[in-house]
């Protein structure tokens, strides 16, 4: 009896053939027929059977690049777009750069840039369009902007396994770029000029783009920041919500608002009995006006007058009333403000100037007491004009109290003279502390004597 002998498992007839692309006949590149005057002529060019793998290999190369792996966490899902324990209404640039972000999102085109100081949610919402790109199986590149630099400084090396020309049109090409933390580069001069090449290219060629800074748009290199700023491509989007990282609302250190508690709408004293008619009539319309503001605070609020007259009074209370209300106030002198910006210089100190400067000009509720008090040097002028400018611009909510308008730096004299963002009110009442009353000593005698305690009220 014969031994049948079995068939083999891997007897080639057996195997599925390939299929061989009748295109390109398994090569992946070809040459199109074209004339010879045609500027592609005789170039090699991807075929469509490769152009799947080719798409894979740059979705891996970007996401390599990205590092989200560490930042997948980071969805429109685990976003808390109301935040913690904030009102609604100072939530409320929060939920426009939530919203903002999930459209881009599913429909990446033109350039969204976030801004706003440390902890309020950018860099989640940048890593969060990132990952529902991704998973729409889509390319995007995202990339801290110190990160990126040094991306390019490494392909220098001897040991790079890619060119620099190469790695960098894989970032400037990406479909969809996101770039956190624009302004925390070194500001060499290769840096800008990388920076700007690449905002540059993308400019022209409106290629989607996500932006994020903790800086104004004035601190940015002006050649990216009229970039960044055009309407038609582009949407700005500060946001004025606290650190979330900071455990909800705390109120700031340099805040002196607690040293002025007891002053409120309802310890008021009209002075009706002391001040002329006239004057009577001026303090109670900085009552109402302050009382106003505090109920819907929009805009700026400036209260001038001679020292004493009431001007810090009328601050403190609106500040109060926003403390109450859940709104925490930055309440603060003005030469006290500069003293905590200088100290943030010294090697000391437990918080960088970048993030004290952040805290203060990106406050939700700023007051700036005695105004024209500090020493006129130019570095003095310059921060405060930075300042001016940046909560001008932002329409921040902002009550400011000085003794007179006419010595100011014009720069910040125009803002504060723009009556479609500034309400100015001159108080001409005297001063509480011990003026002369008006009435006759008759008059004056037939008055109950008020207590010492109520006489250094201030009001």
């Amino acid at each position: 009896m014969k031994n049948s002998t079995p068939s083999s498992s891997t007897d080639p007839a057996s195997e599925p053939k390939q299929t061989v692309c009748p295109l390109c006949g398994g090569a992946g590149f070809l040459r199109r027929d074209l004339p010879v005057n045609h500027p592609d002529f005789g170039k090699i060019v991807p075929c469509d059977c490769h152009t799947q793998e080719i798409k894979n290999r740059q979705m891996k190369r970007l996401r390599s690049i990205s590092n989200l792996d560490q930042l997948e966490h980071y969805t429109f899902q685990t976003f808390n777009p109301e935040g913690y324990g904030i009102t609604p209404s100072r939530s409320k640039s929060l939920a426009v750069a939530y919203q903002e972000a999930k459209d881009f999102a599913q429909h990446p085109h033109g350039w969204l840039v976030l801004l706003g100081g440390y902890g309020v949610g950018k860099t989640h919402l940048a890593a969060g369009i990132a990952n529902a790109i991704i998973r729409q199986e889509k390319s995007a590149l995202f990339i801290v902007v110190p990160d990126l630099l040094d991306h390019l400084k490494a392909t220098f090396s001897p040991h790079s396994t890619v060119a620099y020309d190469k790695r960098f049109e894989e970032i400037r090409n990406a479909p969809v770029l996101i770039l956190d933390d624009l302004g925390t580069q070194a500001s060499t001069p290769w840096a800008q000029e990388k920076l700007f090449q690449l905002f540059n290219h993308r400019y022209n060629a409106r290629l989607a783009t996500v932006v994020t800074s903790n800086h104004s748009l004035e601190d940015i290199d002006r050649r990216i920041r009229s970039r960044m700023v055009d309407p038609d491509l582009s949407r700005v989007i500060t946001i004025v919500a606290p650190d979330f990282r900071g455990g909800g609302e705390t109120l700031s250190e340099l805040s002196t608002l607690s040293q002025h508690e007891e002053k409120t709408f309802n310890s008021f004293d009209s002075r009706a009995n002391e001040l002329e008619r006239q004057k009577a009539e001026n303090l109670r319309q900085a009552f109402n006006l302050a009382q106003n503001y505090a109920g819907r605070p929009t805009d700026w609020i400036l209260f001038t007058g001679p020292y004493g007259c009431g001007k810090t009074q009328w601050a403190a209370a609106i500040a109060n009333e926003q403390s109450l209300n859940g709104r925490p106030a930055l309440f603060i002198v003005v030469p006290d403000l500069l003293d905590h910006l200088r100290a943030a210089f010294s090697p000391t100190s437990v918080t960088p100037y970048d993030k004290r400067f952040e805290e203060i000009r990106n406050a939700p509720f700023l007051v700036l007491d005695d105004l024209g008090t500090q020493s006129a040097t130019a570095w003095a002028q310059e921060k405060l004009y930075q300042l001016f400018n940046h909560r001008y611009n932002a329409r921040l909510p902002t009550v400011i109290t000085m003794a007179d308008v006419g010595e100011l730096d014009p720069r910040l004299k125009s803002r504060l003279l723009d009556v479609g963002r500034c309400t100015a009110f001159a108080i001409t009442a005297p001063s509480y502390r011990g003026a002369p009353s008006i009435r006759s000593d008759k008059k004056r005698a037939s008055r109950p004597r008020r207590s010492a305690s109520t006489k250094n009220r201030g009001w």
